[in-house]
């Protein structure tokens, strides 16, 4: 089976190729727009900005006589450059569709998010059956749900592709650690201190409910789903639902009630004054997001996390501590980047670059 995986060399991709080279009857091609210097073993790969004009041609070649097409590439910074965004999220995403139709693939795998849900319950779990209509107020859902809308076409027009959809809750990994405090945190963020697994203060409100996966738990599924004659969305979390008591009995921290519109007053502020990187749509997707039942993947992929999510967040407050990455380019841990003190010293402030 040849696989061709589109942004492989992010915090999903990564886990992925691990799992896949475990797997020697999988010929797998890796394409980003930057190889990593140290690229992984037994991995083809192509160098390939898929927000490109020229990036469907390009695809084509690259995914002929592949089996299946995993699309991983996303963009979430800049989100000052909302145009990026946009150029990368949908049409590098319909440059990819259209990439695997004219090469004749027979299944496309995409990782789609919890962030293609409308808002939704707290207290109870949604099915993959949910309104797919995103969170209005937040482009990364906005993007999610226009995804997922250009798949109904093609599922509509292509019955004989298989397509699958992965719809995970957040994603963490150890060397995810400095690419997420980049990306979510800021230069401001105190992460040494992080290392005693103390954090002091944490807003509390109800809605502040999310729930995680780890890495290597969802790429087990996408090696499921390459295996397996399925078709349409799962849903992947692990348990416990995080919330502001979990973490705080975890990080022995004290919980402060924190009103909704506070929280999102203030990511706009600091976000404006270019103080950290999350616009406030992170926070209004944060509060409104459903929490997802998992049950279609057990049942039909077998798949069951391994790591459950206050471990995996666990392990993620230690990556941020450690300062833990990978020299792949969107994971490397360069001190001069946005979203480090190093680049806020050189000016580069937080949500601009592509770090990708």
């Amino acid at each position: 089976m040849r696989v061709v995986i589109v942004g492989a060399s992010g915090n999903a991709g990564t886990a992925l190729l691990r799992r896949l080279s475990t797997e020697s009857d999988i010929e797998v091609t890796g394409i980003s727009r930057r190889v990593p210097p140290d690229p992984y073993p037994a991995t083809d790969w192509h160098a390939v900005d898929v927000g490109a004009d020229d990036a469907t041609g390009r695809l084509t070649s690259i995914f002929q006589g592949a089996d299946a097409v995993v699309n991983l590439a996303w963009q979430i910074q800049p989100s000052h450059d909302q145009r990026r965004l946009y150029e990368t999220n949908v049409l590098g995403s319909r440059a990819i569709f259209r990439a695997a139709l004219r090469a004749g693939v027979s299944t496309l795998v995409q990782a789609s998010s919890v962030g293609v849900y409308a808002p939704g319950p707290k207290q109870a779990f949604v099915t993959e059956e949910w309104r797919r209509t995103g969170v209005i107020e937040s482009s990364y859902s906005r993007h999610k749900a226009l995804v997922e809308r250009m798949l109904d076409e093609i599922e509509s027009d292509h019955p004989t592709l298989r397509v699958v959809r992965l719809r995970p809750g957040l994603i963490f990994q150890r060397v995810a650690g400095t690419e997420i405090g980049r990306y979510f945190a800021g230069p401001l963020l105190p992460a040494r201190l992080l290392r005693f697994g103390w954090i002091p203060v944490l807003p509390d409100h109800p809605d502040l409910r999310m729930q995680a996966v780890h890495a290597d738990d969802v790429a087990e599924a996408y090696h499921s789903v390459l295996r397996a004659d399925v078709r349409g969305a799962f849903n992947l979390a692990a348990g416990p639902v995080l919330d502001p008591a979990v973490a705080a009995r975890a990080f022995h921290g004290v919980r402060v009630p924190v009103p909704g519109v506070a929280l999102e007053g203030a990511a706009a502020l600091s976000w404006w004054l270019r103080l950290q990187p999350v616009d406030r749509g992170w926070v209004r997707l944060g509060l409104k997001a459903p929490l997802m039942s998992c049950d279609r993947a057990a049942a039909e992929l077998g798949w069951r996390p391994r790591t459950d999510a206050l471990t995996a967040l666990r392990e993620l407050v230690t990556g941020l501590a450690e300062r833990a990455h990978t020299s792949s380019p969107p994971l490397r841990g360069d001190a001069d980047m946005p979203g480090r003190a190093g680049g806020l010293l050189r000016g580069r402030l937080p949500g601009t670059g592509n770090p990708y």
